[in-house]
Formats: C-alpha cells, sequence, structure tokens
C-alpha cells in the first residue's frame, strides 16, 4: 500500500512541475509578445507574425453539394450563385457575437414562428425572414419599419395591424408573424418562386415585377438588383445553413446557454387600464417585465374600445432563472481550473520548482529502495 502512495505523490508532484513550469513557459512568451507590439525587441515585426502564424487560424468554410430553400433548388452549379453565398456564409460565421445572439433568440421565438407558419400551410425555412429582417428584436429602421417582421406603418395597417398613441401590433409577435404570412401568400401566388416572393418582402412586389420585365428574366438568381436584396435571398440561406449545423460552422452552445422561452400566461383585458404600472404590481410583477413581453404596448396606459379585446402576457412563477453549479461527487479531490487562474496571478519562482525537483527525487529514491 505505501509503494502505491508513493507513486501516486510522484505522480502529483510531476504534474505539479509540469503545470508551474507551463504557466511560467506562457508568461515569459506573453512577455516576449507583449514586447515585440511595444517595438522593444530585434527583428519584432518577423517574430510577432511567426507568433501569429503558430497560434492564429481562420478557416474558409465548404459551401454545400447541394442546397434547397422552401423546397426549392438553390442553382449552386452557377458561379456568381456561389459567389455571392460564400459571402453571406463568411460574413455571419465570422460574425461571431451576431450569430450567437441569432443561435441564441431563435431557440426562444422560433417555435412561437413555426407555429404560425405550419397553421397558414406555408414553408418552415420562410421564419429565416424575421431573423434577418430584424435579428429577432423588436427593432426600428431609420425608414421607420418595425418589429420582428419590420412592416411600414401603412403596410402593417392594411393586413390588420393597429397602430396608435397607445399600441403598436408590429410589436406582436403572434399577430405581426399572421401579417407577414398573409403578405407571402400573396406573393407566392403572383411569383410562384419562394426565392422571388423573398425577394418581394425586401423590395416590394411592385420592384420585383419591374426588374423581372426589363431583365426578362424568371429567377431571383438570374436578377440584377440592388445590393441589398441582391444579398437578401444569399442572406437567408446563410442563417438557415450555420443555424441548422452549427457546430459545422465552429459555433459550439451548450443547451443551458440558449435562450429558453418565456413562461407566461394570458389574461384577455376587456376594459381600458389607466394605470400599467399600478396594473403590473397587482398582477405580480412590475412595468418593466410587463413591456418586455408585451412590446406592442407604447405608454403608461391602455385605452379598450369598440368592444375590443387585447391579450396581455404574464410572468407565470417567479420568472427568475435557476443557477445550476456543478460540484465534484467527492469533497476529498481538489481540481485546479488552470481556465480560472489569470496570468498576472500566478507567480512561479525558479526556487520553487527547484525544491519540487528535490521532494520528487528523494520520493523517487525512496520507492526504489
Amino acid at each position: 500500500m505505501k509503494f502505491y502512495t508513493k507513486i501516486v505523490t510522484v505522480i502529483l508532484f510531476t504534474f505539479s512541475i509540469t503545470f508551474f513550469t507551463s504557466c511560467e513557459e506562457k508568461e515569459e512568451k506573453d512577455e516576449i509578445v507583449e514586447q515585440m507590439k511595444r517595438g522593444e525587441l530585434n527583428d519584432s515585426t518577423f517574430d510577432y507574425q511567426k507568433h501569429i502564424n503558430d497560434n492564429y487560424q481562420i478557416f474558409s468554410i465548404p459551401l454545400p453539394e447541394n442546397l434547397t430553400f422552401a423546397g426549392e433548388r438553390v442553382p449552386l452549379d452557377k458561379l456568381l450563385v456561389r459567389d455571392k453565398l460564400d459571402r453571406e456564409i463568411l460574413v455571419n460565421t465570422y460574425w461571431h457575437s451576431n450569430t450567437f445572439l441569432y443561435h441564441k433568440r431563435a431557440n426562444r421565438w422560433f417555435p412561437i414562428i413555426e407555429k404560425i407558419l405550419e397553421k397558414n400551410n406555408l414553408p418552415d425555412d420562410l421564419k429565416y425572414l424575421a431573423l434577418i429582417e430584424s435579428g429577432l428584436t423588436n427593432a426600428t429602421s431609420p425608414a421607420g419599419a418595425k418589429g420582428f417582421w419590420q412592416f411600414m406603418p401603412a403596410t402593417a395597417r392594411g393586413y390588420g395591424l393597429v397602430i396608435n398613441d397607445a399600441i403598436d401590433e408590429r410589436n406582436n409577435v403572434e399577430k405581426s408573424t399572421e401579417a407577414a404570412c398573409q403578405y407571402l401568400k400573396k406573393a407566392y401566388k403572383k411569383f410562384g418562386s419562394w426565392a422571388l416572393t423573398a425577394a418581394s418582402y425586401n423590395m416590394g412586389k411592385g420592384g420585383v415585377n419591374n426588374e423581372l420585365t426589363k431583365q426578362k428574366a424568371n429567377s431571383y438568381y438570374d436578377l440584377h438588383l440592388n445590393s441589398e436584396t441582391g444579398r437578401y435571398v444569399y442572406r437567408i440561406l446563410a442563417a438557415k445553413l450555420i443555424l441548422s449545423n452549427s457546430e459545422n460552422f465552429g459555433f459550439n452552445i451548450r443547451e443551458k446557454e440558449l435562450y429558453k422561452p418565456y413562461k407566461t400566461y394570458t389574461i384577455n383585458i376587456e376594459n381600458s387600464i389607466p394605470d400599467l404600472v399600478q396594473f403590473a404590481l397587482d398582477n405580480g410583477t412590475n412595468y418593466n417585465t410587463l413591456r418586455v413581453l408585451n412590446p406592442w404596448l407604447k405608454g403608461y396606459s391602455l385605452e379598450v374600445s369598440n368592444k375590443k379585446t387585447y391579450q396581455i402576457k404574464l410572468p407565470k412563477g417567479n420568472f427568475n432563472v435557476k443557477e445550476e453549479f456543478e460540484y465534484t461527487q467527492d469533497s476529498s479531490i481538489t481540481l485546479i481550473d488552470t481556465t480560472l487562474i489569470a496570468k498576472d496571478t500566478v507567480e512561479v519562482k525558479k526556487d520553487t520548482i527547484n525544491v519540487l525537483q528535490e521532494v520528487k527525487d528523494t520520493v523517487i529514491k525512496d520507492t526504489l529502495k
């Protein structure tokens, strides 16, 4: 038993020496890099470039052999199509913060949008229109478009969305998605192509129809369009590829890091609410949470008239995040997570390494006796 104990001791000392030595070497390398950046070393440009070559890599993303959008084949055999798709894949792959947010928000909002698309017998791929239109936020464009689907006021009213001093239903994800479905159905009936339908969502049905006539074309992929609409469908395709195959593009997101759908319940409002702050407090929440769950509300009151009924969402439960921590099962074992040790707090002296080495040598001698 003593023999095995000594062997374990040797292993632990060996690990300690290796760990502390690597920390010391890393500190030295980091200091060299800092000196190179400050131009304090000879041949610093060459050495610094070598450090970059040895430690930093970016990969080009291969294009898929086959791709469809809403069940329609994307003509990847065409050079210009491949070039445009490649651009959008690279932009969205290496715009890390934005694409991470796409992933996280999609987990919260896509389930709602998917159900409404399915109810309207529309292709699931159309959910990516909302993603690239707004990033799944209730954004407002410089031109005045608003909400997940970026409706302009006149268009929104034309599809039954209410906009007044108190509310703006362009910010109601369910109602605006229903309105978008009606637009997309009409556009597809006109063009018979989901790619052209998507393009028309960006530049209007009239704009797309004019370009088809002028250019004597019948496919989105053959049209010469303004920069925004010319990239529009390719951005949708890139979003579909990346979000459907995250790990192939270098995005590793744990399930618990995705944004979860809000847990809510709904109440019908048939009478005006003069004070939404007090209404929120009376219902066990606060005004901020009320506005986040109901972004279609605009102010501090809600006027209900003409026998209308509004639905307000309220938080279900305490609406707080339950933090989860993982501990080792055996409390007698202490694991060092080197990623939590800042480089400027690790001070390893050579005499410490020498002491550890001497102890190690002594243990080895005792073990071999």
